[in-house]
């Protein structure tokens, strides 16, 4: 991982994160056919914002809730191969492409709470991670009850 000179540092790396995440999310909505999907990548890409807004707040001062309560892992995609994020993409690579898009966001913010000092900005960044492992939930849920139970 990075190396960081101070915590603004650490907030900066963050917030582009998010920035990238939410723009992922946006781009998967045009490669999409599906209205549904189309939506849920909208919210996922409101969500990333929300992320980002929370770790521009702290920047300039303002102290966040503790970390929620730790999320349940299926692992489902733990065990995909990465399908390319490139033309149109099915329904399952849609799926897969999400689910590890968040285990990435949550090891980063798992990775960064490890590596900082500020007990309070570490009890963000877990809080952050939590809010990532739901996500991946929510798609690895999908993922179970649209495309393992049609296999």
């Amino acid at each position: 991982m990075k190396t960081f000179g101070s915590t603004d540092e650490i907030l900066d790396f963050a917030i582009e994160r998010e920035e990238e995440a939410a723009a992922f999310y946006r781009s998967l909505m045009d490669k999409t056919k599906w209205p549904w999907m189309t939506d849920t990548f909208e919210e996922f890409a409101r969500e990333e914002d929300r992320h980002k807004a929370k770790l521009v707040g702290i920047k300039k001062g303002k102290l966040l809730a503790s970390a929620a309560e730790k999320v349940v892992d299926l692992k489902i995609g733990d065990y995909l191969a990465d399908p390319e994020p490139s033309g149109e993409l099915d329904y399952q690579n849609v799926l897969i492409l999400a689910m590890k898009r968040e285990k990435k966001a949550f090891k980063l913010y798992s990775d960064l709470a490890a590596m900082i000092e500020d007990a309070n900005l570490c009890e963000v960044f877990l809080s952050l991670a939590q809010e990532e492992a739901k996500h991946k939930l929510r798609f690895e849920l999908e993922y179970d009850e649209h495309i393992l139970t049609e296999n």
